[in-house]
Formats: structure tokens, sequence, C-alpha cells
């Protein structure tokens, strides 16, 4: 009953609240983007949402668009400015993300929106995370985030869906913000962003 018909009215009106409270917030973002990005403040990328339909996520950018002499991007690490290590340690990044809710592209609650091409990488119980909208805080995101592998976030991604109600959406969302302002699991050691999921090894699926 809660995740058919109730779930979605809540984040429309929560989303809807949240763009009000706190424009004040994201006007200053966008300004200060605009500025420290020389540019458009805005990252935009196509992911993957409910029954794998394909919308386009709204985030700050935290990466410049600097390139090698060959013209490819540079690694990661290199394009992740000051600006942008304290967006993402604070999750600002994150909040145009409340567009994407209010549209009905996500939820406030459920599994992170990956990229595009791993669709293809999924296993049959891994797919499952593409059952319900994809949420802007998740099962994984309190487990650890970044410092958990593929494999765990996964699984804490299904055993979201097989277990939605309206209590444990409200844990989530309530660690989740206790996890911001501790600033815990932003990314893995060593990595300015999460590595590449190139699909489950055999020995992983076999053990």
């Amino acid at each position: 009953m809660y995740a058919k018909y109730i779930k979605r009215p809540i984040d429309f009106c929560l989303s809807l609240c949240a763009l009000i409270v706190l424009s004040p917030v994201l006007l200053v973002l966008i300004i200060i983007g605009t500025v420290k990005m020389k540019g458009n403040p805005f990252f935009t990328q196509q992911r993957p949402g409910k029954n794998e339909k394909i919308f386009r996520l709204i985030k700050f950018r935290t990466m410049t668009n600097e390139k090698d002499t060959d013209g490819n991007p540079l690694p990661d690490e290199k394009r992740l400015t000051k600006y942008g290590k304290f967006l993402r340690s604070t999750s600002l990044d994150e909040l145009p993300e409340l567009i994407n809710i209010l549209k009905g592209d996500m939820s406030i609650v459920g599994p992170r929106p990956l990229l595009v091409k791993y669709l293809s990488l999924y296993n049959e119980r891994q797919k499952m995370r593409h059952l319900v909208r994809p949420g802007l805080s998740g099962l994984a995101q309190i487990n650890g985030r970044n410092t958990l592998t593929w494999e765990e976030k996964f699984e804490d991604d299904v055993t979201y869906i097989e277990n939605i109600t309206f209590l444990g959406d409200t844990k989530i969302i309530f660690t989740t913000v206790l996890k911001v302002l501790k600033r815990e699991g932003i990314s893995q050691e060593n990595n300015a962003t999460m590595e590449e999921f190139k699909g489950t090894p055999e020995e992983i699926l076999n053990a």
C-alpha cells in the first residue's frame, strides 16, 4: 500500500517544500558554481530509472572539463576542484536532484541511479534495482556509500526493494542526514570517484 500509493505523493510534497526552503542556498550555489566552473554550474547525464527508462539526472558540477594534449579528459582526481570536493563532502552537489524527484524521475529513497552502460552488466538479481524509482539516498548509502563493493551495494538495493516501508524510508532519511553531517563514506580510498562497475566476477557469483 505505501510503496504503490503513498510513497510518490510524499516524494512530491517533500521535494517541493525542500526546493522552496532551500531556494536561497541553491541560488548561492548556482552563482558560486558559475564562477568556479567558469560557466554552466550544472552537470547533467542520462541515467536509467524505473523499468530502465532513461532520464536526465541533474547535479552541481564538481569537476572541470580539462583535457590532455590528445583531447581526452584528464583523470577524475585531476579535474576535481577544491570547491567540488566541498560540494561532495557535504552532498550539496546532489541538491538539484530534488527537481528530478519533483518530476517523478526519482524518489527520495531508493537505489542510486547509475550509468546507462551498466545495464548490460547486471545479473538477474541486480537488475531488480530498476523495479522502483532511483533515490536521492538509499540503504547502500547509509550502510557505507562508496566504501562498499558494487556487489554489497546491489545486494542492499535489492534488500530495500523487497522491504519498502514508511518506517524504513524514514530511518534511511534521518540516517542519511547524520551521515552527511559526519561526512562519512564519501569516496573510495585513494579514488576521487567510485571505481567503474565491470560486472560481477564468476568467483563471486559462485561463492
